[in-house]
């Protein structure tokens, strides 16, 4: 299965996090999306929401331009 990209670069909070879970909905389940994030703020807020629903996060990391990659697999 093909990761979907979630690009919110530019956008700030909450729009990062809504995208993603706008995006989220029309996932299916065990399907892999990647935010693409240049607010600092989804780095803490995106794990906190994943946990709460019951998803996965599957790797976070900030590139050398400052863009967080977060990979989210949906769960349920």
């Amino acid at each position: 299965m093909e990761t979907r990209i979630v690009d919110a670069r530019g956008s700030f909070c909450p729009g990062p996090l809504m995208e993603l879970i706008t995006n989220m909905k029309m996932a299916q389940v065990g399907e892999v999306l990647e935010l693409l994030s240049t607010d600092k703020g989804s780095a803490m807020d995106v794990p906190e929401w994943v946990k709460k629903v019951g998803h996965e996060i599957v790797e976070s990391h900030q590139d050398a331009e400052g863009v967080w990659h977060i990979l989210v697999r949906k769960m349920k």
